[in-house]
């Protein structure tokens, strides 16, 4: 399936249009996310930046890094304006195949390579790194730009490696270059299956390197040719330095937040705030018990903790290493006519630097008059609107259900479309499980933990039964077995919430290693919210924090 059609700077179609929205920025309280020393006021055409976006993911956040340093853009309309570009930024972002069909069929492809030819500045990031290589093993081999001698290979799973390599990787630099000042050993943010392994071929390029199960190239640099696997724009305050090195490469260099030297894959806190409309209509941050989001007193108005982008605006301040949206009740509505929860992710995406996630109501929907919008329209509508990663729950049970009962990949789930074209990295799949006691694990034929506390009749294990439509429908299906489902099906993240540990500050026992004698088999970030469950030291704890307050809490 070709990419969706693009947006802007090769627009083929017409799309969603929401209106704009402020452009206040919050003040800098800590120094982890300070920023205010970065900025650059732009005034002439030598601070206008060239953006290449083909339309196939979230290039919005790289477009607020750039004028949040204070540069404008010109996008890319023609391969002559490749050419014509005194800086040119690359975001690749999706699956190498769909790319290259992209670049190939509108003259692109020729007009980057001249370009890089000719030694013009340039920055590729992410897919903009792999696709200077020669080729890719992703649903191939496919032939690249063949600018970088090498292939382009997936991670191996095989020995235990979670895939895809998501998070905060440490940098080790092996070339000084002006881009890279002062970042030796500080965390950036990686999110792929794909990587470039260093050569004799190629050494002469790189100018840092990552380890992730192996080492792999994580930056380039030759002359003015600049390329880095991972997203400065989702980076923070070091992040942002890399991209003001590029864009202001004469300035006396960027202040990076000073740290420990690092090492290896961090630990992530994600700020994952639950939203829905309240009863006045305005879109809030709420707070569910056992997934009740209503005040027990006589009012039962829907708890309202705060607006949305300002919440996400403090937890980024705050260090939060992620922040994610969840629309509870985008199951009801057709998901592209919620235009509010579409200006969050613009406005959201305008001041937090770190991976924004969103999910509700991503499925395939036909409207009142009789238009059908396919899921991957949905989730293309929610990249471009600045989301990161998108989230799917009711329909990805629905999709796991029809393949664990014809053993049928189909290719038309939304889990499958979506990966097809942005990769699995960019593919959370949200379970909301209820926990069932049963006397003997021989009861059921879905995977049960020892509990620590007993059921109600004296009961010591439990299965995890899987919820739909915001936890109002069960399904017969288990956590763990969909998990395993969605994992084949092309989902990069499992987020595992759970109705019974709603507000109650207890662990999600189902996925915590200790509750197995043997390990649990996933080759896939599994997240626990409300915990710090993880499967063994080779997948980081991984917290969810929980927005009662504008605080940070690593639970």
């Amino acid at each position: 399936m070709p990419p969706p059609p693009p947006q802007g700077a090769m627009a083929t179609g017409a799309s969603i249009h929401v209106l704009p929205c402020s452009a206040g920025r919050p003040k800098r309280r800590s120094q982890r996310r300070g920023t205010s020393s970065l900025y650059v006021r732009a005034s002439a055409d030598s601070n206008t930046v060239t953006l290449l976006d083909y339309g196939a993911g979230n290039v919005r956040s790289v477009r607020n890094a750039i004028r949040h340093l204070g540069f404008g853009i010109r996008d890319v309309r023609s391969p002559e304006d490749i050419l014509a570009a005194d800086r040119l930024v690359f975001p690749g972002v999706g699956a190498f195949g769909s790319a290259m069909d992209v670049l190939t069929r509108t003259g692109m492809a020729d007009a980057l390579r001249e370009y890089i030819r000719r030694d013009r500045p340039f920055l590729g990031i992410c897919l903009g790194l792999q696709l200077l290589f020669d080729s890719s093993e992703e649903n191939g081999p496919i032939n690249g730009l063949g600018v970088i001698p090498g292939v382009v290979r997936r991670f191996d799973s095989s020995k235990g490696l979670i895939v895809p390599h998501i998070g905060w990787n440490a940098l080790q630099i092996t070339k000084d270059t002006q881009l890279l000042q002062g970042t030796d050993g500080h965390h950036v943010y990686f999110v792929h299956s794909y990587h470039a392994l260093p050569s004799d071929a190629n050494k002469d390029w790189i100018s840092s390197i990552c380890n992730y199960g192996e080492s792999f190239i994580s930056s380039i640099s030759m002359g003015n040719i600049q390329a880095v696997q991972f997203h400065p724009e989702k980076s923070g305050a070091t992040g942002l330095s890399i991209l003001k090195n590029f864009l202001s490469p004469n300035s006396s260099g960027a202040k990076v937040p000073s740290c420990r030297k690092a090492s290896k894959l961090a630990k992530r806190v994600i700020a994952c705030l639950d939203v829905r409309s309240n009863d006045s209509g305005d879109l809030v941050v709420t707070k569910g018990d056992q997934y009740d989001v209503r005040d027990h007193s006589s009012s039962k108005e829907v708890r309202n903790l705060g607006k949305p982008v300002d919440l996400a605006s403090q937890y980024y301040i705050d260090g939060s290493d992620e922040v994610s949206f969840l629309n509870i009740t985008g199951f009801r509505d057709f998901p592209l006519g919620d235009l509010p929860m579409l200006e969050v992710l613009r406005c959201a995406s305008e001041k937090v630097f770190v991976p924004l996630t969103v999910g509700g109501g991503i499925r395939d929907f036909t409207d009142a008059n009789g238009r059908y919008y396919s899921s991957l329209e949905v989730a293309s509508e929610y990249f471009r609107s600045g989301a990161d990663k998108i989230s799917i729950g009711s329909d990805a049970v629905f999709a796991a259900e029809t393949y664990l009962q014809t053993g049928v990949k189909t290719g038309k789930s939304s889990l499958e479309q979506i990966s097809r074209v942005y990769g699995n990295q960019a593919v959370v799949v949200s379970i909301d499980p209820r926990r069932v006691y049963v006397k003997n694990p021989e009861e059921v034929q879905f995977k049960t933990v020892k509990v620590s506390s007993k059921g109600p009749l004296g009961e010591e294990y439990a299965w995890y039964q899987c919820t739909v439509n915001g936890g109002r429908d069960s399904r017969l299906i288990g956590a763990y077995e969909l998990a395993k489902a969605v994992e084949e099906l092309g989902a990069g993240e499992i987020l595992l919430n759970c109705i019974d540990c709603d507000g109650m500050f207890t662990t999600v026992e189902l996925f915590n290693v200790n509750s197995y004698a043997e390990p649990i088999g996933f080759d896939l970030h599994i997240i626990c919210r409300f915990s710090v469950a993880c499967t063994r030291e080779r997948n980081p704890v991984i917290c969810l924090c929980l927005a009662y307050s504008p605080t940070i809490r690593t639970l």
